[in-house]
C-alpha cells in the first residue's frame, strides 16, 4: 500500500526526518492560506502515487498566494499522467503546498529488503533527484549499498560511511547518520516494505532535508497497523484491484488480453511466464489463493470477466486444499452471472481433477480442457476454447 507524498513526510517527520514545511490543500483557497502561513512563495506538488511528476507539470513553484492557489485549480480534478501512471494517468484529488527551498546537493536515500542478502539494505547515491534506475544503470559507481544485520539494526559506524561515500562535510555526518536511523527505525517498526526519499537535500544553510519522499506499506502487515490502513487512497489504485483485495484475491492488472486465475504466486508466475512464450500476453496476474471456495472462485472469475480487456481465459488450478470440483463449480457460476463469456481453457490437476473436468463438460460452457500448462497456453495463444 502507498502513501501520498504529505503522509509519508508526516510518518518520517514523526521519527525525526527533517522535512520541509508544508500542508495539504483540497482546492484553491485552501493553498492561498498554506501559501500566505509560508510567507508567500511556495512549490504546489499535486498528490498522486506516483514519480515523474515534476515532467509531467505537477509541481509548481508559485511566487505569491494567488498564484498557489491559481497552480492548485488547475490541479485539482485533473488526471496527471506520467512515465510511471500510464497512459490513463492517476487522479489529482489534493495538493501539498511547500516552502521554497535553497538547495546546495541533492542526494538519494532509500529502504528496502533485499530478498538475495535477506535483509533490510540502505541505498545512497550523490545523483539524487534522478531516477534511481537510470543512475543504476549508467552510473552504477554511484550507487552505494550498505546491508543492515535486523539481529542488531543500523550502527553509527554504517552511517558515517555512507556520508563518506556521499563525501558530505563533518558538520552534517551525525545529522545524516541520525536520519537514515530514523528511516529505518520507522521502515522496521510501520513494517514498511519501502522507504524512498528522493531527492534528500543539503540546503544552502547546511541542513538536511527531506524535500520528497514516498513509503509503501507491507499488504500482508497492515493488520497490525491499522492507523496505516486508514491512510489508503483508493481513487490512486485500479477498480478491479480494489474490489479484489475486498474479497481476499491477490489480483494486478497487466497489459494483455488473456484473462488467468491460478491457485498459488509461484504457479501463477509460471503461467504468465508461459502464456508470454507461447506468444499471447497476460491480462492480470490472479492468486485465488489455496484456501479458496466456490464462492471466492465464482467472485475472482467475475472480477476477471469484468475487465473490458480480457478477450480469452485460462484457469490453472493444482487442487490440494483447493479441490478441483470446486474450481469447476465457481467457474460454472461466475460464467453463468456474467454477460460476458469469452473463450475458456482449464488445465486441473490433482484433487478431484476428473470430478472437476466432468461438471464443466457437463456445463454447456465454450470451453476446451487442456492436461499441461504448455498445451493450455499454446490453445489460448490460438484462440481455441
Amino acid at each position: 500500500m502507498k502513501l501520498h507524498e504529505y503522509q509519508a513526510k508526516a510518518l518520517l517527520a514523526g521519527y525525526g526526518v527533517p522535512v520541509p514545511e508544508g500542508a495539504v490543500a483540497a482546492n484553491g483557497t485552501e493553498a492561498e492560506q498554506a501559501a500566505s502561513r509560508l510567507g508567500g512563495r511556495a512549490v504546489v506538488k499535486a498528490q498522486v502515487h506516483a514519480g515523474g511528476r515534476g515532467k509531467a507539470g505537477g509541481v509548481k513553484v508559485t511566487a505569491t498566494p494567488s498564484d498557489a492557489s491559481a497552480a492548485a485549480s488547475s490541479l485539482i480534478g485533473t488526471t496527471l499522467v506520467t512515465f510511471q501512471t500510464g497512459p490513463q494517468g492517476a487522479p489529482v484529488n489534493s495538493v501539498l503546498v511547500e516552502q521554497t527551498v535553497d538547495v546546495d546537493r541533492e542526494l538519494y536515500l532509500s529502504i528496502t529488503t533485499d530478498g538475495s542478502r535477506k535483509r533490510p539494505v540502505i541505498i545512497a547515491s550523490v545523483a539524487g533527484g534522478m531516477e534511481i534506475e537510470e543512475v543504476a544503470q549508467s552510473e552504477p559507481d554511484k550507487i552505494l549499498t550498505e546491508p543492515v544485520d535486523p539481529a542488531i539494526g543500523f550502527q553509527p559506524f554504517q552511517g558515517r560511511r555512507l556520508a563518506a561515500g556521499l563525501e558530505l562535510p563533518a558538520a552534517l555526518v551525525r545529522p545524516f547518520s541520525a536520519l537514515v536511523d530514523a528511516c529505518y527505525r520507522a521502515y522496521v517498526e510501520c513494517d514498511l516494505s519501502m522507504v524512498e526519499i528522493n531527492p534528500l537535500v543539503v540546503t544552502k544553510a547546511a541542513q538536511l532535508l527531506a524535500l520528497d519522499a514516498k513509503i509503501s506499506f507491507d499488504d500482508d502487515a497492515l493488520f497490525r497497523h491499522t492507523a496505516g490502513a486508514e491512510l489508503r487512497d483508493t481513487s490512486q489504485e485500479d477498480d478491479l484491484e480494489v474490489a479484489a483485495s475486498e474479497h481476499g484475491i491477490a489480483y494486478v492488472k497487466l497489459d494483455g488480453d488473456v484473462g488467468c486465475m491460478v491457485n498459488g504466486a509461484g504457479l501463477a508466475m509460471a503461467t504468465m511466464d508461459t502464456i508470454q512464450s507461447a506468444g499471447a500476453a497476460p491480462a492480470n496476474f490472479l492468486d485465488v489463493g489455496g484456501g479458496a471456495n466456490e464462492e471466492k472462485v465464482s467472485q475472482a472469475i467475475q472480477l476477471m470477466l469484468g475487465d473490458e480487456q480480457v478477450q480469452r481465459v485460462l484457469v490453472n488450478v493444482f487442487g490440494g486444499i483447493l479441490r478441483c470440483d470446486v474450481v469447476a463449480r465457481g467457474i460454472v457460476d461466475a460464467y453463468g452471472k456474467s454477460s460476458r463469456k469469452p473463450p475458456l481453457v482449464v488445465r486441473l490437476l490433482g484433487t478431484n481433477a476428473d470430478e472437476g473436468k466432468q461438471i464443466l463438460a457437463d456445463s454447456g460452457l465454450a470451453l476446451s480442457l487442456a492436461d499441461t500448462l504448455t498445451e493450455a497456453a499454446k490453445a489460448i495463444a490460438r484462440g481455441q476454447a
